[in-house]
């Protein structure tokens, strides 16, 4: 249904740029470089290498997430479909509209983000036998080095910590991409697509989807949630984000001081620039849920750095044991409750 020939033109739009500029670093060799170091602090041992590194434009960073997001639209335009196929005489005029429209919200939202991504460990979490991919977007860090003023080496080292840890987690837990495809395929089956009459009686009215999926991608759903059953899918999805988010962000900052020669004032550095946009840009953000997206990062880190500071790297990978041990919401404001309940019982006095 969506014309998705037209979302990728109007992404690279969107992107205002598709140039891939030199970084004056190989981040391939690099991300090689310093996996074993990842591997090392987090005590996981993946199945694999990590994807090799690829340093992308914007727009094929656009490209590589539009393709996912046609896997993740598929069920909900599929129920759209075949409510169009029943619209009566309007079904071939709308079936039409509606991919062009969708095509250019989808296209627009991709192109946006496009402008802000640094990395990304892209999972097509619907499309189990696709390979993930390890981005980094070089238009982007370029700028945020430069918009932040710091050491470009440090920064791109920096980076590259957090994604390796993602590409750690999904490539050591073996149950992990299942169980978060599972969430959103759960949540994807309870969305209820309606077609209705136009207050005037004209043509029916359709809901906004790429709005819907785009929220639930960055976790920001919980405004959109209308029965238990979703809500309590998007808590459990949003807890297991913010812990993979904090995850990572406490293994960049725990290896800082010895891969980075530089680190010092990169937190704060990062802070600033997830926190300095523009008005506009603050208004797409609640919209697209990146405010949601901002949030797991802070609670994820705290929770995991509060863990690590209690028990150690060893009790944080408690989490990673079952699905049942990943942290509630209520647990990532208060790691002492989730230490509780995954504590080992003790032996028994012989």
């Amino acid at each position: 249904m969506v014309d998705w020939t037209l979302a990728r033109q109007i992404a690279r739009f969107a992107a205002r740029s598709d140039d891939v500029p030199a970084l004056g670093l190989d981040l391939p060799a690099l991300a090689r470089e310093i996996e074993p170091d990842v591997i090392a602090h987090a005590r996981l041992q993946p199945a694999g290498a990590a994807p090799s590194a690829e340093v992308v434009g914007r727009g094929a960073w656009a490209e590589a997430n539009l393709s996912s997001l046609s896997t993740l639209l598929e069920p909900v335009t599929g129920r759209l479909e075949d409510r169009l196929a029943r619209a009566g005489p309007f079904a071939g005029a709308l079936h039409l509209g509606t991919g062009v429209a969708l095509a250019a919200e989808v296209g627009l939202v991709v192109g946006y983000m496009s402008q802000r991504v640094l990395g990304q460990y892209e999972l097509a979490l619907l499309a189990p036998d696709t390979p993930p991919r390890l981005l980094f977007v070089a238009t982007n860090l370029e700028r945020a080095v430069a918009e932040l003023d710091v050491d470009q080496d440090s920064f791109l080292r920096w980076v590259v910590i957090h994604e390796l840890t993602h590409a750690l987690q999904f490539g050591s837990i073996p149950w992990l991409r299942g169980h978060l495809g599972g969430l959103l395929r759960d949540y994807l089956e309870t969305v209820d697509v309606r077609i209705e009459r136009g207050a005037t009686g004209g043509l029916p009215s359709l809901p906004d989807l790429t709005d819907l999926v785009e929220r639930f991608r960055e976790g920001g759903l919980a405004a959109l949630v209308q029965t238990g059953e979703q809500r309590a899918i998007v808590e459990r999805m949003q807890a297991a984000m913010a812990l993979i988010e904090g995850h990572a962000e406490h293994v960049m900052d725990a290896l800082a001081p010895h891969l980075v020669p530089e680190h010092e004032g990169l937190r704060e550095a990062m802070s600033r620039r997830r926190a300095s946009r523009s008005a506009p840009e603050r208004i797409l953000g609640r919209l697209l849920g990146m405010d949601m997206k901002l949030r797991q990062y802070e609670l994820g880190k705290s929770f995991c750095d509060a863990v690590v500071a209690e028990g150690g790297i060893e009790a944080l990978n408690r989490a990673w044991a079952a699905p049942h041990a990943l942290p509630t919401l209520e647990e990532i404001e208060q790691p002492v409750m989730w230490l509780g309940r995954t504590e080992a019982p003790a032996a028994p006095v012989p």
